[in-house]
């Protein structure tokens, strides 16, 4: 009855109605698009290949782009050169001087610092494509001939389609930004990544009706997914809320101030980011190590990354523990929280104003971020331990914790808690009023 409530509400809205339908319009296009083939391949050729390439450069692109790879799609290299170019560019920023500069001009800078991303975006996209398209034309790579005419034509009109395509999808990201509802990006990969879905439950069970698995075991496993879903939202909306009390002041006849308020301080203040950067960056090596289809010492170099393996746990995690203090530090910064408070006359009881706040407020930021890094490595890598000990197939294990898990869990509150912010601001219920999220305190 809540959610038949919060739904007729957002039917009452027509600017948050024709986001949500602009939204959906955009995702139903990116969807059309990721079954389209690229021109000069057999795509049933390379469908039936696909197992073979579950745990390399194939199998890590196709959970993100709905399995575009397996059909030979134009979209198959996804959002993901986007996302690459965004963290060199975010890189970039912490220890070049003139993007600093950039990223402190205001609107300006940021588009200036958006054109760049665009720029890096398009040449990565054509490494990638340029991989892609050798793979394809490459029989090693599939064991069978899946381009009947392979050379420099076709080569290069790959090339020149995918990397099209990519700048087509970040465009669509954009514009569902700007005029749709929630991240255009993180949505672009949600959808992707729950196209999936149903064909993985479908492979997990059928392996169940075969007897290859008990089905005591597999409702056990079933339960623990519940679970882990339940920790992975709980790890997403914890918070810790630092108390600031402002000082009493006359204005005129009025008394300002003297109320007690909080800073809500994110256990994961850095949400999916450092798990989509992380797995841009594994994307790599991957990429590298296509140019060479017919080495064997180059695919046994590809076996180390590919996502069962402990090698490639063991890297993947680190990188999630880095790249969430990396990311915390840029989108979080104390100082200038303190700075802001004390022009408030606003202060923490117990600790004195200026630096001596921004150095309690970064002592609490390092510390809740620890347990909320290693816990988000930990769910990230699940999937690992899922294949090697409970036998469970690796396209479903994504689900149970993973990269996948995590950007579903991330970019679903995200926008629910968008579409929620619409509805409180024409006063009528949102979707979480009465549960227990503590996000929305």
């Amino acid at each position: 009855m809540k959610l038949a409530d919060s739904l007729q509400n957002i039917n009452k809205i027509p600017e948050l109605r024709q986001r949500i339908l602009y939204t959906l319009l955009l995702l139903f296009i990116y969807r059309i698009g990721s079954h389209i083939t690229i021109p000069g391949v057999d795509a049933a050729a390379v469908g039936s290949s696909a197992q073979s390439h579950a745990n390399d450069l194939f199998g890590l692109f196709d959970l993100f782009v709905g399995g575009a790879f397996t059909r030979a799609s134009i979209f198959s290299l996804g959002i993901m050169p986007y996302i690459s170019a965004s963290i060199i560019v975010q890189l970039l920023g912490a220890v070049t001087p003139y993007v600093q500069k950039l990223q402190k001009e205001g609107e300006e800078g940021r588009q200036k610092i958006n054109q760049y991303t665009r720029y890096g975006t398009v040449l990565i996209a054509a490494m990638q494509a340029w991989g892609v398209s050798v793979s394809l034309a490459s029989p090693a790579s599939f064991g069978k001939m899946v381009v009947p005419d392979p050379g420099f034509f076709f080569i290069f009109s790959t090339v020149v389609i995918l990397t099209a395509s990519t700048v087509f999808v970040m465009w669509l990201g954009e514009k569902i930004t700007e005029s749709g509802i929630g991240n255009g990006i993180s949505l672009i990969i949600m959808i992707g990544i729950l196209a999936v879905f149903p064909q993985s439950m479908l492979a997990e069970f059928q392996s169940v009706s075969l007897g290859s698995k008990n089905w005591i075991i597999e409702v056990l496993i079933l339960a623990f997914m519940v679970l882990i879903v339940a920790a992975v939202v709980m790890l997403t909306v914890g918070t810790r809320r630092i108390p600031v009390q402002h000082a009493k002041r006359v204005v005129g006849r009025k008394m300002y101030g003297g109320s007690t308020q909080y800073i809500p301080m994110r256990v994961n203040t850095a949400g999916v980011m450092p798990i989509i950067f992380a797995q841009s960056i594994m994307f790599l090596p991957n990429t590298f190590l296509s140019f060479f289809p017919e080495s064997e010492v180059m695919q046994s170099v590809a076996g180390i990354f590919a996502y069962d393996s402990w090698w490639y746990a063991l890297m993947f995690g680190t990188m999630i523990v880095f790249f969430t203090y990396f990311y915390t530090a840029i989108a979080f910064n104390p100082k200038e929280v303190a700075d802001t408070m004390r022009r408030q006359g606003g202060f923490i009881p117990g600790v004195r104003p200026g630096k001596s706040t921004a150095d309690f407020i970064d002592n609490i930021l390092t510390r809740i971020t620890l347990p909320g890094a290693i816990s988000l490595a930990f769910i990230a890598i699940l999937p690992t331990f899922l294949i090697k000990f409970a036998n469970v197939t690796p396209g479903f294990a994504q689900f149970f914790g993973g990269t996948s898990l995590l950007i579903i869990v991330g970019v679903g509150l995200d926008t629910l808690q968008q579409v929620e912010s619409h509805l409180l601001m024409r006063h009528y219920d949102g979707f979480m009023k009465s549960g227990k999220t503590r996000g929305r305190r």
